[in-house]
């Protein structure tokens, strides 16, 4: 019996030294069917040629400017074919045998849309990485955190969240997906241009039925900051905004009417606060995305026909919320607010 085929996709721009490093382990995983695209995202340095020369085998996907990662891997997307989709940053180094535990548990279980390994740090490999750690969970705000980082205390990987399990969403670092119910909803919203797209794309599967896991028995080391770097105006802007869509787009409307303007009331919160500590490039960013939210309320598409589900029942939906639990409790682990189960 033939193994499923897997194509795994790295959207570049501008990181010719993450190829460098990075591919070559890419090259040696032990799966027996796969293949790598890289899908350039129009990048000025010299990523493209580095890949010609040094590596003539691997399919290149050009694209003349800079969608971003959300409409550049649905644009890629539409030109590879195959059963199952990795969808790498360039920034991650991957084991060898990364590719066979996440696959085996998916082709076990067709409902499984999605799922992420376990992401480590590269600069400290003991601990989990910003992006995704080992599985991303939502509180009942909307406000997406992970087992292993909440917020941004990131913690050191003693083998505690080792057990595959149901999760809220899959990081985008390291994304596995299964092609047709990737096409079936339409990819990536566009419109998120990068962040969150793909806590938008899980909420949206679990709505039509699909499930994501977590399988960190799969081990990836991811640099992370590579485009935008943590805390930089961009990353700000785009992560309050792009919430507000999510949360907006996936809500049931009885949900709606009270979680969103709690949500704009707290990130006001959270804009004054950093005008406080004296973080104004914080402040006009959380305002820009205030007012880019906006802006989509009025033109933007709305969500999609499928059924809005209550977020209580979501599995990995945490009922409580994760800032009073951070913030005011301060508890600072994923342990520490959802107890382990023995």
């Amino acid at each position: 019996m033939s193994l499923p085929s897997v194509a795994v996709v790295i959207l570049n721009w501008n990181g010719k030294p993450f190829l460098e490093k990075f591919l070559p382990f890419v090259l040696e995983s032990t799966y027996n069917n796969f293949s790598v695209i890289v899908a350039d995202n129009a990048s000025d340095d010299d990523s493209v040629d580095f890949l010609k020369k040094n590596y003539p085998a691997i399919k290149i996907i050009l694209s003349n400017i800079n969608e971003g990662f959300a409409k550049g891997y649905n644009t890629a997307l539409q030109q590879v074919s195959a059963d199952y989709y990795i969808l790498l940053n360039s920034d991650v180094e991957v084991t060898a045998d990364w590719i066979e535990p996440v696959i085996s548990l998916m082709e076990s279980d067709e409902k499984i849309a999605a799922c992420q390994p376990k992401v480590l740090s590269y600069t400290e490999k003991t601990k989990f990485e910003y992006a995704g750690a080992s599985g991303g969970f939502i509180d009942i705000l909307g406000y997406p955190f992970s087992r292993g980082r909440i917020f941004e205390t990131c913690e050191t990987d003693s083998g505690q969240y080792d057990n595959a399990m149901q999760i809220f969403w899959a990081t985008g670092a390291a994304l596995f997906v299964r092609a047709k119910v990737f096409h079936e909803l339409n990819g990536f919203d566009e419109f998120f241009f990068a962040h969150q797209e793909e806590i938008d794309l899980c909420w949206r599967m679990q709505r039509k039925g699909y499930i994501i896991y977590v399988v960190p028995a799969s081990v990836v080391y991811h640099v992370g900051g590579g485009a935008l770097p943590m805390g930089s105006r961009k990353k700000v802007f785009l992560n309050f905004r792009n919430n507000l869509v999510m949360i907006t787009k996936n809500l049931p409307v009885a949900e709606k009417v009270w979680k969103i303007p709690l949500r704009i009331f707290l990130d006001v919160i959270a804009a004054y606060r950093s005008l406080v500590d004296g973080n104004f490039s914080t402040f006009i960013s959380i305002a820009s995305a205030h007012m880019h939210y906006a802006e989509w309320l009025l033109i933007g598409k709305r969500g999609e026909k499928f059924p809005k589900l209550k977020m209580k029942t979501i599995v990995s939906v945490y009922d409580r919320s994760i800032v009073w639990q951070y913030f005011i409790k301060k508890k600072k682990t994923f342990s520490e607010i959802i107890p382990l189960k023995k």
